[in-house]
């Protein structure tokens, strides 16, 4: 009995064992290693096997492992802007396969979103996603582009977009605000046109936006309206954020530096959770800087984080977010006495110890890739900038005081107070859908997407005005000094009419530049009336290749509505449209040259909700253009070093200018016709792997060609300069006793200018030389810039000899960088 009792359990264990021991005995594993060419991991790769639920992610270091069952399997390994790898294998049972992958970069497999970051570290950057919405070599893009990659403006110390545009060809500074000329024309940040990551968005213009939280800035020269709207003829400005990466790091940066400049960064990134899928990066920037200028100073503190969710292998979410607080000055330029442009120090400005400018601005962006199969994928991404402004300003009234004659009197500006509340909000839409297909021997990329916009100012933004001249009675205003009126003004010991404000003494700027008491002056409430535009537009573009040729066609149309009379009784819906199309041409010469041509068309309307002054005039038809470029790109020294050089011509109609109404100052008028010609040639990336340099040159022949006024026919537009150099350069000594410093030096020419309201007034010519050191000890790096080392007095544009934006004299800044 026992014995049975015996062999039954016996024969029950068995029964229950042998089959755990059969599986474990089928029971297999694959592990090792993803990484790229230079051997560095690539977390977050995929590796996943056809037709069952094994998948997995790689770790940190690259490392993964992924239990299956034995058998005969098909495994992939999927990482985004990389070739997949697909393997055949047979596992043994209980067998632990070793397979370790290095994955290659794949051109024909570039992201459609800019989402992941990029890792590299050097001033060249290959592709870029401005020309095509989608990332295309920019040898392939047949029209030119410039651009900066963080680690130049790193190196050159630049923290604003105005200190980085001197590096770009055919762009210069139109003044010290957020206000750029590309190939002649001007671009600001109130234009509506500005991009980040190639989304339409604005800003408040008087202040250039900090770039400690971008990647890199770029410019697609010419008109760009078929791809991204109403723009400017002369390019596009886009500011590209700074994306997550797929491994960890960690900087920190303080640098302390002339004017009182102090400035604290911080720039995290890195996997957010194990499998990394869940990547982050968080720039912080605090700064407070005075200036050169009297007066002026900028407290900043600006919050950027970024998410980048990897779904899937076909599926990528972005979020972005640059919210950026600002207390600072309004500075409307240095006056000058008379004609003389050296009467007055160039650090005079016209302000008030109690004018204060406050703002905020935030943009945040949303976007989604979805790649449905190898040749298809849909692209959206919504993004919404908020602005707010809070101002208080003494400022001129843009003319001299005057005498009892109506005469001016050099010495004495007209001033104005404005005091001024006002937001702005800006949303835009972009949904597309990319395609890759093939006919015969001809290969296409399709790009068909629909996009929307719009901008408002709501109701409550107003201003208080108080300029002109005392009536007689001293009740009230009269705007401008009139001779043959002279008794109906107030008038001092000397009979020239009093002030509403009191003139600034530009012979004693301290006294004008003390607290003022404001309560005695006469104040209008100006409504600033609100504003509403949106569009709708559609588009649809091919890029066809055939061996060494690739054409691209494309066609936008674009309907624009404008509201007049914004949120009043009298509110009315006024309709604008416009066909864009764009044609361009890429030819491989070699392997290291592409010669390519393009057609563009742009288009912007003029109307009250894209022109910010409301007694600007109107209504306006809408500025009109047309460029034809012809150029060549090339790549040399193993693709670390490319040359682009273009010659372009841009027509534009019904450009808008200053009237020259002495009692209606803000008062504009079109002009007939503007044509700009020039040649281009920039220099881009590494001689020698320690051995940066970046150059440039443009010759612009920018003219008004039409106008009512005949004196202005052949003169070069304003604030566009003839010529324009730059070069910079960074030589690292990676040997011997001086094993970790660097030197850096740099030029930028900028050939004179005339001035944009009175075009008889010019600006001189400069030569900037700036010049760095670098020491690198293990994770510490220190950096001393010196900036205008020959101490140069120049100016960077200006509207007259009333309003001039003088350049910065010689100054440094030191610098201490620690990489966590």
């Amino acid at each position: 009995m026992k014995n049975n009792l015996t062999t039954l359990l016996a024969s029950f264990a068995l029964l229950v064992i042998s089959p755990l021991i059969t599986q474990a005995q089928q029971k297999a594993s694959i592990q090792g290693h993803v990484k790229d060419r230079e051997n560095k991991p690539l977390p977050g790769t995929t590796i996943s096997i056809d037709g069952t639920n094994y998948i997995t992610s790689a770790g940190n270091k690259g490392d993964f492992k992924l239990d299956v069952a034995a058998g005969r399997y098909t495994i992939h390994y999927n990482f985004v802007g990389f070739r997949e790898i697909s393997k055949q294998i047979v596992i043994a049972p209980g067998a632990v396969i070793d397979e370790n992958v290095v994955l290659q970069e794949d051109a024909a497999s570039l992201q459609q979103v800019e989402i992941i970051g990029r890792k590299e570290k050097t001033y060249k950057t290959k592709a870029t996603f401005i020309g095509n919405k989608t990332e295309t070599d920019i040898k392939d893009l047949p029209q030119s582009v410039s651009y900066a990659s963080k680690e130049l403006m790193a190196d050159q110390g630049a923290v604003r977009v105005g200190d980085v545009v001197k590096n770009f060809s055919g762009v210069s500074q139109f003044t010290f605000y957020d206000d750029l000329t590309i190939r002649g024309f001007r671009v600001n940040g109130q234009s509506n046109t500005q991009l980040v990551n190639g989304l339409r968005t604005s800003t408040g213009f008087w202040k250039q936006p900090l770039t400690n939280y971008l990647e890199r800035v770029e410019v697609l020269k010419g008109p760009s309206s078929a791809l991204y709207g109403n723009a400017s003829p002369g390019g596009v400005v886009n500011r590209v954020t700074k994306k997550p990466l797929n491994e960890t790091r960690r900087t920190l940066s303080f640098s302390l530096g002339s004017f009182n400049t102090f400035r604290g960064l911080a720039d995290f990134t890195g996997p957010a959770n194990k499998d990394s899928s869940l990547l982050y990066r968080l720039n912080l920037g605090y700064e407070d800087a005075n200036s050169f200028r009297d007066l002026q100073f900028d407290k900043n503190v600006i919050i950027a984080p970024s998410l980048s969710f990897i779904a899937s292998p076909k599926t990528h979410i972005n979020f972005d977010m640059v919210y950026n607080s600002s207390r600072s000055r309004l500075d409307r330029g240095q006056s000058v006495i008379g004609n003389d442009l050296y009467s007055t120090p160039q650090s005079l400005a016209l302000s008030a110890a109690n004018d204060f400018l406050n703002e905020q601005t935030y943009i945040v962006t949303l976007s989604v890739n979805h790649q449905f199969n190898n040749n298809l994928s849909f692209n959206a991404a919504y993004s919404k900038t908020g602005y707010s402004e809070d101002l208080l300003e003494h400022r001129s009234a843009n003319a001299y005081a005057k005498d009892k004659l109506g005469n001016d009197i050099p010495n004495l500006v007209a001033m104005q107070i404005f005091q001024r509340k006002r937001k702005r909000y800006i949303d835009n839409f972009s949904g597309y859908f990319n395609y890759n297909a093939k006919t015969g021997p001809i290969e296409h990329k399709i790009v068909a997407g629909y996009d929307y916009g719009s901008e408002k100012m709501p109701v409550g933004a107003s201003q208080l005005t108080a300029s002109g001249y005392r009536n007689a009675a001293n009740t009230g205003t009269i705007a401008n000094y009139v001779v043959k009126d002279s008794l109906k003004y107030l008038r001092d010991t000397k009979g020239n009419p009093v002030a509403n404000v009191p003139s600034f003494d530009l012979n004693n700027a301290i006294n004008s530049q003390r607290l003022q008491d404001d309560s005695k002056a006469l104040f209008s409430q100006n409504v600033l009336n609100p504003t509403y535009y949106y569009l709708n537009a559609g588009y649809v573009q091919d890029q066809l290749k055939l061996g060494r040729l690739q054409a691209l066609a494309g066609i936008r149309y674009e309907y624009y509505t404008d509201f007049a009379n914004y949120a009043t009784s009298t509110q009315q819906k006024t309709h604008s449209s416009a066909w864009l199309p764009r044609f361009g041409l890429v030819y491989t010469a070699t392997k290291n040259i592409n010669i390519y041509s393009t057609y563009v068309m742009g288009y912007n309307p003029q109307t009250a909700a894209t022109i910010a002054n409301p007694n600007a005039g109107g209504p306006f038809a809408p500025v009109t253009s047309n460029m034809i470029e012809l150029g060549a790109k090339s790549s040399w020294f193993d693709d670390r070093l490319s040359i682009t050089t273009s010659v372009y011509q841009i027509e534009q109609k019904n450009t808008l200018y200053n009237a020259g109404v002495a009692d209606q100052p803000d008062l504009l008028r079109p002009v007939g016709k503007e044509r700009s010609r020039g040649f281009e040639f920039d220099i881009t990336g590494r001689i020698l792997p320690n051995w940066s340099m970046l150059a440039s040159y443009a010759y612009n022949d920018a003219k008004i060609t039409e106008s009512g006024v005949a004196a202005e026919v052949g003169l070069q537009k304003p604030n566009a300069p003839k010529n324009m150099a730059n070069i910079w350069t960074r030589y690292n000594i990676i040997r011997g006793a001086f094993s970790g410093l660097g030197i850096g030096l740099g030029a930028n020419y900028i050939d004179k200018r005339t001035l944009s309201i009175n075009l008889t007034q010019s600006i001189p010519d400069y030569i900037l030389v700036d010049a760095a050191l670098f020491y690198n000890i293990g994770k510490v790096q220190l950096q001393f810039n010196a900036n205008n080392i020959t101490g140069k007095k120049y100016w960077v544009g200006g509207y007259d000899y009333i309003r001039l934006f003088p350049g910065a004299p010689r100054n440094y800044l030191l610098t201490l960088g620690y990489t966590l």
